[in-house]
């Protein structure tokens, strides 16, 4: 399958938002958006023209690399989210927040999405006592997230877990740290999503 193996801060630089691709990294004097807040390449610094279609695409492609997806997997969920009842902006958001690997990013088992993608991918957790090794696994209220015994002393978990203080409590989620375990509690709130999102560009772009 095709992925982005570029620089991902050139990534927070296109979409002139820091979207926390690198963990800690995003929280020190070494980030790149930080230092060089404007989009990369030659005209990086040049006056955009101003349109509703570029807002939308922006808009979506940000969401899209904020956690990780091709477009055709993005696709999907937005075409899933659309038979769900509900507002469809605010279900997308709902099932990306609920896919594995965010999940495992937002319980502080990962400092970032793209570590917890690699994290899943390499069997270092159970759903409900079951090996899940999807990343794009929706988990649902009352499962229970588990860390395998044999996982709880990778570094990269524990290192994470020691830095999970400084993000927020989510109330749709529970963590267990002794337990290295967590509970899914039920469906993300959207006012507790922090980044700057207007899922409607998104729905507006893709009704057309």
């Amino acid at each position: 399958m095709a992925r982005y193996i570029g620089p991902v801060c050139r990534i927070c630089r296109r979409e002139g938002l820091k979207l926390f691709l690198k963990g800690d990294r995003c929280y020190s004097e070494k980030c790149a958006f930080d230092r060089r807040p404007y989009a990369p390449g030659q005209h990086g610094q040049a006056r955009t023209k101003q349109s509703d279609y570029r807002d939308q695409l922006r808009e979506k492609q940000k969401v899209k690399r904020m956690y990780g997806l091709l477009e055709r997997q993005f696709r999907l969920f937005f075409q899933r989210a659309e038979r769900m009842r509900g507002v469809t902006g605010e279900n997308l958001l709902s099932l990306l927040e609920r896919r594995l690997d965010s999940t495992v990013y937002r319980m502080g088992f990962a400092s970032s999405r793209i570590e917890a993608r690699q994290l899943v991918l390499h069997n270092h957790f159970t759903v409900n006592g079951r090996k899940v090794n999807i990343p794009s696994y929706v988990v649902k209220a009352g499962d229970v997230l588990e860390v395998k015994e044999r996982s709880r002393k990778v570094a990269k978990i524990e290192l994470a877990m020691e830095g999970a203080d400084r993000r927020p409590t989510l109330s749709w989620l529970e963590l267990d740290k002794k337990a290295f375990k967590g509970l899914v509690k039920g469906n993300p709130v959207r006012e507790e999503l922090t980044l700057p999102i207007n899922e409607q560009l998104i729905v507006e772009l893709y009704s057309k």
